[in-house]
C-alpha cells in the first residue's frame, strides 16, 4: 500500500499568492510501511498523477491553521459528542463554530484534543484531491507530527515565496503555529529564531530547519549566544511517524473523509472478463432459445398441417394433439371398439387383476362399484383385507392406475383410471 503525505503551507501563505494552491508544497511518497520512494516540493497541480496513483494521501495541514484545545467533555456517545463539539469550544474559538470542522481526538489526564479548522478550506483541498483522483483522504494537523519529547519544545520551519510557516509542538497534545512574513530571504533565520524565541522564553528547543538553511540558522544561534535551541536537519523520517500516530483525522466529518472506495482500476480487467463471459453465456443462451423456438414451431406447424389433412372440416384448432386424441377416440366408439377410459374397458381389465391377485374367497371385500368422471370407483367393505399394492402392480401391467380416494364412511375406496 502506497501512501502520499503533503505538507501543506498555511491558508494565510496561500491567500496572498496569485494563485493559492499553486505553491509548493513538500511530499513523500511512502511504499511498502516507512519506505520513501520519492520526496520533494511540488505544486499541488503537478502531484495529480502521485495522488491518482496512491491508495491514501495524508495531508499535513499548516499548525497556523489548526487549533488545537484541552477541553474537559463529560461521557458521551459518539454521536451526541459530535452534536456538543461546537457548544463545548464556541468561548476558546475567536469565529463561528459552525464555520469550523471540529473533531475530538483522545483522552487524557481527563480532557480531551480537540481540533477546528476552517471548513471551507478542508473542503477545497478534499474537492481538490477528489479531483485529482484521489481515493482515500486523510488530513492531521502538522504540530502533532512533529516528535513528542518530555520537557523539550519541538519546532519546524518551512519557507516558501509567501513566506514562513513556524510549526510548534509543546507536549503531547499541544501545538501551535506561526504565519510569518520575511522581507528578504536572508532575513528568513533571524526572523525565525526571534518568533521561536519570543513563543517559547525558557524551555530547551529542537529546531528543524531544511538541509539549505541549515548553516544560517546555526549562525543565528551562535551570534545571538542562545543554548536552549538546538537545530537540525529536517527529514520526512519523523513526519510520517507522527503522521501514522496521530489519532485525529479532520477529514473523517467530510464526505471525502478517510472512508475508503472501491478502487476500481485495480478490478478493470477481472471485471472486463467478467462483464465478456456474462455477455458471451447471454449470447448463447439466446441463440440456444431461438433455436427450440424454431423447432417448436416447425413442430406445431407440422401437427397443424397433419390435423388438418386429417380434419378439413374443422376450423377451430388450439390444440392439435388433445383435438387428435378426441377423434380417435370417438372414431373408436362410432366402431364399436372401447376407448381405454370406458366403464367396460376399466371393469374389464379391473376383473383379470383381481382375479390373478385376490385370494380365493376375498372377492366378498368388494362392497360396491361406480363409475364417474371416468374413472372406478371401488367400494371396500370396513375391515376388510385388500392386496392393495398387487393390484396396483396387476393393474400397472394393464395401462391402469390406482389410487387410493377419500372414503365416504369407513372403508377404503380404490380409485381407478386409464394411464393413457
Amino acid at each position: 500500500m502506497s501512501t502520499l503525505y503533503i505538507r501543506l503551507p498555511s491558508r494565510a501563505s496561500a491567500d496572498s499568492a496569485p494563485d493559492r494552491l499553486a505553491l509548493a508544497c513538500p511530499f513523500a511518497l511512502v511504499a511498502h510501511g516507512k519506505t520513501i520512494a520519492r520526496q520533494g516540493t511540488e505544486p499541488l497541480a503537478n502531484l495529480s498523477a502521485a495522488i491518482a496513483q496512491a491508495q491514501r494521501v495524508v495531508l499535513l495541514l499548516a499548525a497556523s491553521d489548526v487549533t488545537l484545545l484541552r477541553v474537559k467533555v463529560p461521557p458521551l456517545s459518539p454521536a451526541r459528542l459530535k452534536a456538543a463539539l461546537p457548544n463545548l469550544v464556541e468561548d476558546q474559538l475567536l469565529g463561528d463554530p459552525s464555520d469550523c470542522a471540529i473533531v475530538a481526538g483522545g483522552s487524557s489526564d481527563g480532557l480531551r484534543t480537540i481540533a477546528a479548522v476552517r471548513r471551507d478550506w478542508l473542503e477545497l483541498l478534499a474537492g481538490t484531491l477528489l479531483a485529482y483522483g484521489a481515493r482515500r483522504i486523510a488530513a492531521v494537523p502538522a504540530q502533532l507530527c512533529l516528535p513528542a519529547q518530555p520537557g523539550i519544545v519541538s519546532a519546524a520551519i518551512s519557507v516558501h515565496d509567501a513566506g514562513i510557516d513556524m510549526t510548534l509542538r509543546l507536549s503531547e497534545q499541544e501545538g501551535i503555529g506561526l504565519a510569518l512574513n520575511a522581507a528578504r530571504h536572508d532575513t528568513v533565520a533571524h526572523e525565525a529564531i526571534n518568533a521561536l524565541c519570543a513563543t517559547v522564553p525558557a524551555a530547551q528547543i529542537t529546531l528543524y530547519v531544511p538541509q539549505a538553511l541549515l548553516p544560517a540558522c546555526q549562525n543565528e544561534i551562535s551570534q545571538s549566544g542562545n543554548q536552549r535551541i538546538t537545530v537540525a536537519a529536517d527529514d520526512w523520517s519523523h513526519w510520517v511517524a507522527g503522521a501514522e500516530a496521530a489519532t485525529l483525522d479532520l477529514m473523517a466529518g467530510q464526505n471525502a473523509g478517510g472512508n475508503s472506495t472501491l478502487n476500481l482500476r485495480a478490478w478493470r480487467w477481472p471485471l472486463a472478463l467478467a462483464t465478456a463471459v456474462l455477455l458471451v453465456n447471454i449470447a448463447a443462451l439466446n441463440l440456444e432459445w431461438l433455436r427450440m423456438k424454431r423447432e417448436a414451431d416447425a413442430l406445431r406447424a407440422t401437427m397443424m398441417q397433419t390435423y388438418k389433412s386429417a380434419y378439413p372440416k374443422d376450423t377451430v384448432i388450439i390444440d392439435p394433439i388433445a383435438q387428435m386424441q378426441q377423434k380417435i377416440i370417438a372414431a373408436k366408439r362410432g366402431s364399436g371398439l372401447a376407448a381405454p377410459d370406458d366403464f367396460t374397458a376399466i371393469m374389464a381389465a379391473f376383473g383379470e387383476a383381481w382375479t390373478g391377485t385376490a385370494p380365493a374367497g376375498k372377492a366378498a371385500a368388494i362392497a360396491a362399484f361406480e363409475y364417474r368422471d371416468r374413472g372406478l370407483f371401488v367400494r371396500l367393505k370396513p375391515g376388510a383385507e385388500a392386496p392393495s399394492q398387487q393390484m396396483k402392480t396387476a393393474l400397472a401391467a394393464r395401462n391402469l392406475s390406482l389410487e387410493l380416494s377419500p372414503a365416504q364412511s369407513s372403508g377404503a375406496v380404490w380409485e381407478i383410471r386409464s394411464a393413457r
